[in-house]
């Protein structure tokens, strides 16, 4: 773990002018709670790599500060401010000093923004590897419910296609695809369709050499769809030869990119290959080897194409027409995406701070409360949304030297929870849980830490961990009905969380939030399963602010991406549109 002091990072961030002040560097640098970094540590292999393109080497998350004043590290000079009530519900006064808004208050909310500094907060693609730890399908589902290869620690669900969907199944460690007809081809690929750059692996092996025709098995990047892709193909001859081919498929037409390259000769069943891709831009590189050798230092093919430039990335198996001792079955043992950046990484910029006074705000303006503004107005110190970020992929590991949590890790990048033997992943990640220490809440209610839910938070949990234990909101340690401390549950925290709603579903459409501002908690019936008779919330995120596109970004910790995020993967992190989030919104609350 770090021993960097939150203090420290803190100062980083609030005090670099001009510059992108970066969560992380790169994968490695992640939490060591989380399922993410002892996957990509740095291995013999991958530092036989040739240096990559910046895209790929950059922090996965950031938050960025345009060129700063030097009145932004003193306090703001403002003369005379002027506050006027906002039209609308709930009421709201808004600072103004001239014509610049200063603040705006809620009647009811500690929360504030402030108009400060501009911020460009952005993530891209999180490195991970699937090695496949888990059973599938589960018997237990109906046959329509069932996945065959599950989801990915962080890359996304696998979409398996192909004639029979029994053909694909995993056991702990590996992932099978059967070959099971004359001239069968099967494809696996990762939900995630705007990959561009990307610098993936992966591991397999045939249980058969092929007699009549070959087999192959390739690496598939930039997937449009079964017809349109491009691949690194290891050919699996019948004499035992194995051959490495570069090709594109384009509306079933394939191109040799590269020629065929003999790699071994007289190679048994059974033996692990390793392919490799790296894409930048539009220069496609790859190579290929028996994964118990080293990495190859040279790239065995080095070619441009400019046909996709974006795509899911995953594998196909292919017997080819004539192949005579069917089924010949393929084993993956591991999935690797070392770097990979997405095409249009979510990105939100604007100039709203959000700062927790230390007591609801009760819609007077009094000399003390002037003297808080006026304390904050410019500040770039952090803020709800920059401890929100200090929590996404690549956010470096940060130790805290005081009680009652000295020496836990309370920054760094989050995973959501472990998993099951199926694959799913466990909720219950609470704060205290992420920091693997016991807390003791303020009903005298002591609740242990759990070694294995350490440097994870789930989605409830993140939102306890930012307002409640770094900015001081009292934290309930269940349901609690008080109005007075955050519950434990994001189906109690719609109702009973301190503050004040802002907006709520009628009950058929996700309400409009007009007023909605960043900071603002958004609750989601997403339908995710976990529904009890009564529930109608399962979600909470922390509203972000509006992206590029002109949507409406939140925050929140996720299954599917493993922890906090602002991305689109296993669903759009939007307010708007035609989204699940978007149209399961169910209340807006201000804390």
């Amino acid at each position: 773990m770090s021993t960097t002091s939150r203090r420290t990072v803190l100062a980083a961030l609030a005090g670099a002018a001009a510059a992108s002040v970066p969560l992380g560097t790169t994968a490695a640098a992640a939490s060591p709670g989380a399922s993410i970094p002892e996957a990509v540590a740095p291995t013999e292999a991958t530092s036989a790599a040739t240096t990559v393109a910046a895209s790929l080497t950059s922090p996965r998350s950031s938050v960025t500060l345009g060129p700063l004043d030097a009145a932004y590290y003193t306090a703001v000079s403002l003369g005379t401010l002027t506050t006027s009530v906002l039209p609308g519900t709930p009421e709201r006064l808004e600072v103004t000093c001239g014509s610049q808004r200063v603040a705006v208050l809620t009647k009811g909310a500690r929360t504030a923004v402030l108009t400060g500094p501009e911020r460009t907060f952005t993530e891209n693609k999180r490195p991970f590897v699937d090695d496949f730890r888990r059973t599938l399908p589960d018997q237990t589902l109906p046959v329509a419910d069932r996945t065959y290869w599950g989801t990915s620690p962080a890359g996304g669900s696998w979409s398996t296609l192909g004639p029979v969907d029994t053909d694909y199944a995993v056991v702990p460690g590996t992932a099978t695809l059967a070959l099971t007809t004359d001239y069968a081809s099967r494809h696996a690929t990762l939900r995630d369709d705007a990959v561009t750059d990307v610098d993936v692996r992966a591991t397999a092996r045939f249980d058969k050499v092929p007699t009549g025709q070959a087999c192959s098995y390739a690496l598939s990047f930039g997937y449009q769809d079964t017809h349109n892709n491009y691949r690194a193909r290891l050919s699996f001859l019948t004499t035992g030869t194995v051959e490495l081919r570069v090709e594109k498929e384009v509306a079933d037409t394939v191109t040799q990119l590269a020629t065929a390259t003999t790699l071994a000769t007289g190679v048994p069943a059974g033996t692990d290959w390793t392919i490799r891709v790296l894409r930048e831009g539009t220069r496609i590189r790859a190579k290929a080897w028996r994964t118990a050798a080293t990495e190859p230092t040279a790239w065995t093919a080095d070619v441009t194409d400019t046909t996709f430039t974006a795509g899911r990335v995953g594998l196909r198996a292919l017997a080819n027409q004539g192949c005579a001792n069917l089924p010949v079955t393929l084993a993956v043992s591991r999935f690797q995406i070392d770097a990979a950046t997405w095409q249009q990484p979510p990105t939100v910029t604007h100039d709203t701070w959000v700062r927790v006074l230390p007591e609801p705000f009760d819609g007077t303006w009094t000399p003390a409360l002037e003297q808080t503004i006026r304390g904050w107005a410019g500040s770039p110190a952090p803020d709800v949304l920059a401890h929100a970020a200090a929590f996404l992929p690549g956010a470096p590991a940060v130790a805290t030297a005081t009680t009652p949590a000295t020496g836990k890790q309370v920054m760094g990048e989050a995973g959501y929870g472990y998993l099951d033997p199926q694959g799913h992943r466990y909720e219950g990640a609470d704060f205290h849980e992420y920091m693997n220490t016991g807390w003791t809440f303020p009903d005298g209610t002591w609740t242990g830490p759990s070694t294995k839910q350490a440097g994870n938070l789930d989605c409830s949990g993140y939102v306890r961990m930012v307002y409640g234990y770094h900015l001081g909101i009292p934290l309930a340690a269940g349901e609690d009905t008080s109005g007075t401390r955050i519950p434990r549950q994001s189906r109690h925290m719609a109702d009973d969380t301190p503050g004040i709603r802002i907006d709520r579903t009628d009950g058929t459409n996700p309400p409009a939030a007009t007023q909605l501002q960043p900071g603002d908690l958004v609750l989601f019936n997403a339908d995710s399963g976990d529904d009890t008779v009564t529930a109608t919330v399962d979600h909470v995120g922390i509203h972000l602010g509006t992206d590029t596109n002109g949507k409406r970004r939140f925050l929140s910790s996720r299954k599917t991406a493993n922890g906090p995020t602002m991305s689109d993967l296993g669903g759009a992190s939007l307010l708007d549109g035609t989204g699940t989030y978007a149209t399961k919104l169910h209340t807006v609350h201000r804390i």
